[in-house]
């Protein structure tokens, strides 16, 4: 016996040796099939991504009552993503299963491991890649809810906060209040319109229209030394107070009588009232930029976890997909 083995053909035992070898060296992962997969859902998720967000562009329109709600819109958005990722995700990983090698004599439990493994790998890399092709794209998507309310409600806010807020704390060019902020101010130095001349019988025409001359002349010199610019400023630091003092309304109120042909009784009612005004305003602007900021924190949050769930169903969908490759692969 010893003799028929020494006998036996050397050719045979080397080609039975480097058989042998061969099964042992195939490596349980096959990284062309997995790139090849990452591929594929990269640019699968690319095209459905640019279909949707010109689905959606479309279906916004800038006109009242057109086209589809901010609600309805988010909505949309957040299934047309999910279906993206499940689509994008099956036939990467499907691929990756259908073109990874055969793993003879391997358990059975071990192939679907596998395969399940090639899937979420695909689905990794695939997911790196779009993210790093479309990180500003994913940024802009994230925040969409949080600029879509403060848009709305920032702009009118910050219409009351210029205002009301901050009225005379803004840029101002020699003693005039610039902007929306000079309006509540403006509104102290009107005068009174009971003072205006009246064409009457009683009147001379020609006398009428001299002493409108001279009351035009004289309301323009007023309205360039109007103190608009220093009652802004005593109004922008009392909102900062919380209240107006009686000094200051005094003293407002006689700058007021002086440019304007109100009592001095007159122009206290009238900065009481236009100072409470200003108070109310700034109190709406406040509230607005809360329920603004409010919203945008909650849109943020509610995007981010959808936005998680639907990566969590990619990942599902392309291991899933790996093992039905795997099988026709092997079948």
């Amino acid at each position: 016996m010893a003799q028929a083995i020494l006998s036996t053909d050397p050719a045979a035992g080397r080609a039975s040796n480097l058989t042998n070898v061969g099964t042992m060296n195939i490596s349980a992962i096959s990284w062309s099939a997995i790139l090849l997969g990452a591929v594929a859902a990269a640019v699968l998720s690319l095209i459905l991504f640019l279909l949707g967000t010109g689905l959606g562009l479309s279906s916004i329109s800038p006109w009242s009552h057109d086209g589809v709600t901010a609600a309805t819109f988010g909505m949309a958005a957040i299934i047309w993503i999910t279906v993206t990722q499940a689509l994008a995700s099956g036939l990467g990983g499907f691929l990756t299963g259908r073109l990874r090698v055969r793993w003879q004599d391997t358990d059975p439990d071990e192939v679907y491991f596998r395969d399940t493994a090639h899937g979420f790998i695909a689905w990794g890399i695939a997911t790196l890649a779009t993210a790093a092709l479309l990180t500003s794209v994913i940024g802009s998507v994230v925040s969409t809810g949080a600029e879509a309310t403060a848009s709305i409600a920032g702009g009118a806010a910050t219409a009351g906060v210029v205002a009301a807020a901050h009225t005379g704390a803004g840029q101002e060019t020699g003693d005039q209040a610039s902007g929306a902020s000079a309006y509540f101010v403006d509104a102290l130095f009107r005068p009174n319109p009971s003072t205006a001349v009246t064409d009457s019988p009683d009147h001379d025409p020609a006398t009428d229209r001299h002493s409108r001359t001279q009351q035009n002349m004289a309301a323009t010199v007023q309205t360039e030394e109007l103190p608009t610019a220093e009652v802004g400023r005593i109004f922008a630091t009392s909102l900062a107070n919380g209240s107006l003092s009686a000094e200051d309304s005094t003293y407002i109120a006689q700058l007021i009588s002086q440019h304007t042909n109100l009592t001095q009784q007159e122009a206290e009612t009238r900065v009481k009232e236009i100072y409470t005004n200003v108070q109310t305003k700034a109190k709406e602007a406040e509230t607005a930029v809360k329920e603004a900021a409010d919203k945008a924190r909650k849109a943020s949050v509610g995007i981010t976890l959808w936005l998680f769930v639907s990566l969590l169903i990619g990942a599902f969908s392309a291991s899933l997909a790996a093992t039905w490759g795997g099988r026709c692969r092997d079948a």
